[in-house]
């Protein structure tokens, strides 16, 4: 149940954004300050300035209201705009609809419908998508594509990771594919700074038990992991440790054992913009 609902919300994060992507974006850091403008693409040149308002329009309303999940740590959902009728609380990655906010506090909806109240903080829309054919991660606030970044893959490129490699397996130094999160954050990486990815996850525990690599308990354990929210056991033969860290080229080369590297000054505008819990889309 958890993986479809994360499955479901990464699917519209990527539908929206890319349907209102416009030709440049201002990404503003907390505070107002410009970090820097960027590209993105735009409409198609058949598109009429009409018709792709109205559907940038239409989309940034839906993300306004959608395109947020909770992220940090666990949040308490309250019956009121204060800490006084507590309802259940919920754990990093629950998608919310956001109806509204004020004075520190949204209103909010759960997938199951429950209506109530989270502070203001404890919800975010920030995502990030890295591509392995552009060679670079996107970073995204909702709709809004705030920065791109080149960034060095796997030393296998072309391939999804299936298995942990090694200098004997050199092929399977691969960045895997599909839908994450940052399950830690490391300020005190080898590679400067790393944001750790719940690699692998319930799917890959599954994939992996049916092809023989690891064993019905280090499948249960990673799942339990994954359904909880919490580190999975990196020590399988399927790997783990896959990171976006510092120490990149900013050369959109493929280098790594299988993780995203951009270069120590792009790591540190990522570093202050997600959490533990931000949504990471690989493909």
């Amino acid at each position: 149940m958890v993986e479809v609902i994360r499955r479901h919300f990464f699917s519209g994060l990527l539908l929206v954004a890319l349907l209102i992507a416009p030709p440049t974006v201002v990404a503003q850091q907390p505070g107002g300050g410009v970090a820097s403008t960027v590209s993105s693409g735009g409409p198609t040149a058949d598109a009429t300035p009409q018709n792709a308002e109205s559907d940038r329009a239409r989309a940034v309303a839906i993300a306004d209201r959608q395109l947020f999940y909770v992220a940090g740590s666990t949040a308490m959902l309250y019956n009121a705009p204060d800490s006084t009728r507590p309802v259940r609380r919920l754990p990093i990655t629950t998608p919310v609809h956001r109806l509204s906010c004020e004075d520190d506090w949204c209103r909010v909806r759960t997938d199951d419908g429950k209506t109530g109240y989270l502070p203001e903080p404890a919800i975010s829309n920030v995502w990030i998508r890295a591509s392995k054919a552009d060679r670079r991660v996107y970073l995204y606030r909702g709709t809004r594509l705030m920065k791109t970044f080149k960034a060095d893959f796997g030393y296998n490129a072309f391939s999804d990771k299936e298995r942990r490699g090694s200098t004997q397996l050199r092929d399977h130094w691969r960045t895997p594919e599909g839908q994450f999160y940052v399950v830690r954050r490391n300020p005190n990486s080898q590679f400067y700074k790393a944001l750790v990815l719940n690699y692998p996850t319930a799917s890959d525990a599954r994939r992996g038990y049916r092809n023989g690599l690891i064993s019905r308990a280090e499948r249960d354990a990673i799942i339990q992991a994954d359904e909880s929210t919490r580190m999975p056991p990196m020590n399988t033969e399927l790997g783990g440790w896959v990171e976006i860290h510092g120490d990149g080229t900013g050369a959109a080369t493929n280098w790594t054992q299988g993780c995203v590297a951009v270069t120590n000054d792009d790591m540190n505008t990522l570093w202050w913009w997600t959490q533990v819990g931000t949504p990471v889309l690989v493909e």
